[in-house]
C-alpha cells in the first residue's frame, strides 16, 4: 500500500501547504535568472504565424455541465492576463508568472481537476485547457520547451480540436508551470479569445518566418500494465520551408504516456505488457 502523504492524512493541512508552496514557487522565480516575458501589447504583430482553436464545453466528464460553465469562465479571468502578450528575444514565457494574479479582483468558480489522480471540482478548476492550447500553439514556433509535464491520467475523452495525442500540458500553481523560452531574434505574441464555443489561440510574430511548424504523431500504442490501460504516443515535428514546401528537419521530441481511465473503441487494438 502506498503511504498517504501528510496533507492526505490530515487535509485541513492543505491550504497551508498550497500557501507555503506558493511562496516559495514564486521567490525562486525571482531570483532564478530568467527574464519573465510580462509587456503587453496593444496592437498585433504583423506576421501570423499560427491559428487553433477548440471546443470549449465537453459533454463527456459524466459531471453536471455547471462545472463546463465555470471553467469558460475562469478560462476568461486568465485570458485578460495573456492577450497581447510580447515574447521578446530572450524573454521566458511562465504561465503562471503571467496568471497568478487573474482572480484577484473576481474569484474563479469551482472547475474540474484531477488530484491525487481523482477527477474532482475546486477553485479555478478547468485551467488545463488553457496551457494545453498554449503549449499546441508553442510547438508550432521554434520556441524552447523548459517546462512542460502531461497529464498522467486521462479521465475522460477530449473534445474534438486540431490536436493530436500526447499534446497537453498540466499545470499546478506552485508545483508544475509551463515555461517556454524564446531563443530567437524575433518577438512573438500571443491572444487567446473565448467566442460562444470555443476557444482560439494565435501567435505572430514582428518578423516573417522562413519555415513553418507541422506537429504530428508518430505511433500510438495502447499497452496494459500494472492493471491499467496506458497510452504511448510519440510527438513528432517537421520544419517545413515557406514557399518550396521542402521539409529541412523531421524529429522526435518525445514519447507521451499516460493512463487511459475512459472505455476505448472497440477497434483499439490494446497490447499485453511486455508483448
Amino acid at each position: 500500500m502506498d503511504r498517504k502523504r501528510l496533507t492526505q492524512r490530515f487535509p485541513f493541512l492543505l491550504p497551508m501547504r498550497r500557501a507555503q508552496r506558493k511562496m516559495c514557487f514564486y521567490a525562486g522565480m525571482r531570483f532564478d535568472g530568467c527574464r519573465y516575458a510580462q509587456t503587453i501589447g496593444e496592437k498585433s504583430l504583423s506576421h501570423l504565424l499560427f491559428e487553433t482553436d477548440c471546443a470549449l464545453y465537453n459533454h463527456n466528464t459524466g459531471f453536471d455541465m455547471i462545472y463546463q460553465e465555470n471553467k469558460v469562465f475562469n478560462l476568461k479571468l486568465a485570458a485578460k492576463t495573456l492577450n497581447g502578450l510580447l515574447i521578446r528575444p530572450g524573454e521566458t514565457f511562465s504561465f503562471w508568472w503571467l496568471v497568478r494574479h487573474a482572480d484577484k479582483d473576481t474569484p474563479y468558480k469551482d472547475g474540474l481537476t484531477v488530484t491525487n489522480g481523482k477527477l474532482t471540482t475546486m477553485s479555478g478548476g478547468g485551467m488545463c485547457q488553457m496551457s494545453n492550447l498554449l503549449f499546441w500553439m508553442f510547438l508550432h514556433t521554434p520556441s524552447t520547451i523548459i517546462q512542460r509535464r502531461g497529464h498522467e491520467v486521462k479521465e475522460f475523452p477530449e473534445p474534438n480540436s486540431d490536436e493530436i495525442k500526447g499534446v497537453d500540458a498540466t499545470i499546478s500553481e506552485g508545483w508544475i508551470d509551463l515555461k517556454v523560452r524564446n531563443d530567437t531574434d524575433c518577438t512573438y505574441q500571443i491572444w487567446v479569445t473565448l467566442d460562444d464555443e470555443k476557444i482560439i489561440g494565435q501567435v505572430s510574430a514582428d518578423k516573417e518566418p522562413q519555415a513553418l511548424y507541422k506537429i504530428t504523431n508518430g505511433s500510438i500504442q495502447y499497452v496494459r500494465e500494472s492493471g491499467g490501460i496506458y497510452e504511448y504516443a510519440q510527438v513528432k515535428r517537421m520544419q517545413v520551408a515557406l514557399g518550396t514546401g521542402e521539409i529541412i528537419d523531421c524529429k522526435l521530441l518525445y514519447t507521451n504516456k499516460c493512463k487511459i481511465c475512459y472505455p476505448l473503441p472497440e477497434s483499439v487494438d490494446i497490447q499485453e505488457e511486455n508483448q
